[in-house]
């Protein structure tokens, strides 16, 4: 491997294998398998781990992965995808893994909503909406442009869950609605 015009210190050669071929094997052994799909529910399904995931990993097409108990597996789905809470990867065998929401550091933000709404979404920042507060990703400078718009801003750590937006479920990619 190079790095920078010059051999990178301790350069490896990695092996290209198939999935077939490309074990999951952790220390102990224990593996699930691939997940090639997801659902929006457990229901039904033998649920065998869970995994915890922030906002951003929740967006994805093929990672490895390892459950709450240490269990790993793969996710290689056909298109990328955003996951809320409740949703699953479906292994090979039909059993989930449950995806579960982590606690991120976000902003509790109050006051005039419907302004301070427009104001975060003119700026295309993910906003979860409630009755009497918005939830937004920590940002030091969307803080600031929040308190000086007269926001009361609460730092905290809470699961993220955003609206999805109106052309489509979920994360939207692009304008091209």
């Amino acid at each position: 491997l190079r790095a920078g015009g010059r051999t990178a210190a301790r350069a490896t050669l990695f092996p290209v294998l198939t999935e077939k071929e490309r074990p999951m094997l952790m220390a102990d052994g224990d593996t699930l398998g691939t997940a090639c799909a997801t659902t929006a529910e457990t229901a039904g399904r033998r649920v065998v781990g869970r995994v915890v995931m922030d906002y951003e990993a929740r967006c994805l097409r093929r990672r490895r992965l390892m459950t709450e108990g240490g269990a790993a597996f793969m996710v290689d789905l056909p298109r990328t995808v955003s996951l809320d809470a409740g949703a699953a990867f479906v292994l090979e065998d039909g059993s989930a893994v449950e995806v579960v929401p982590a606690r991120e550091p976000v902003l509790r933000v109050e006051g005039d909503l419907t302004r301070l709404a427009w104001h975060i979404g003119n700026r295309h920042c993910p906003c979860e909406i409630h009755a009497d507060h918005l939830v937004i990703r920590a940002d030091p400078v969307l803080e600031q442009m929040l308190a000086q718009l007269g926001a009361r801003v609460t730092r905290t750590l809470a699961p993220f869950r955003p609206e999805g937006g109106a052309y489509g479920h979920g994360r939207t990619f692009g304008h091209s609605h």
